[in-house]
């Protein structure tokens, strides 16, 4: 019988751990032609321990995470607010929304349903603080992922880039009610 898992919401002691998890995960959500190097300097630069520290700090951005006894195991990150990047805007029609920016579960999690409920948290919390709609990016290569976000009621309605290691990555951009 496999441990039942926590979802909470993340706290600045987490930091440490999410950047952990994030270099567990990051790459199996990364287009195969991805370099180690870029994946590398992603790490670094924008889910490093510090990173984690800023995000959680910050008002607009909410990270939960989903554990078993002290082990982090997947976490995800809203950000709220209208998007910033043109294509997403043009291309989500329900507002106000909530991008669900991070979405990672450690590979010897995958489809025990650990995701889906994170997921499913993640959307209450979202509901919670006022929105009506969420979306995400996810490349168009993930195949894995877009069934999954297709499962969990995101539909695709757009298109965006996404700067990966100096390489334009292309993105499609799902949406949902919340």
């Amino acid at each position: 019988m496999e441990p039942v898992s926590t979802i909470r919401v993340a706290t600045t002691a987490d930091a440490p751990g999410l950047a952990e998890l994030a270099a567990a995960t990051f790459e199996l959500a990364c287009p195969p032609q991805t370099t180690a190097a870029a994946v590398e300097a992603f790490l670094r630069d924008v889910l490093g321990e510090g990173n984690f520290v800023t995000y959680l700090a910050d008002p607009d951005r909410l990270l939960l995470v989903a554990e078993v006894g002290h082990t982090l195991l997947g976490y995800t990150m809203v950000n709220f607010g209208d998007p910033t990047d043109p294509d997403v805007s043009a291309a989500i029609a329900i507002r106000p929304t909530a991008e669900v920016s991070k979405c990672y579960v450690r590979a010897g999690n995958h489809g025990g349903g650990l995701a889906a409920a994170l997921m499913a948290a993640t959307l209450h919390v979202a509901r919670e603080r006022g929105a009506v709609g969420a979306w995400l990016g996810v490349n168009e290569l993930n195949a894995r992922a877009i069934r999954f976000y297709e499962k969990q009621g995101f539909t695709r309605v757009g298109r965006k880039t996404f700067l990966l290691g100096g390489v334009l990555e292309n993105d499609y951009v799902l949406e949902r009610p919340l």
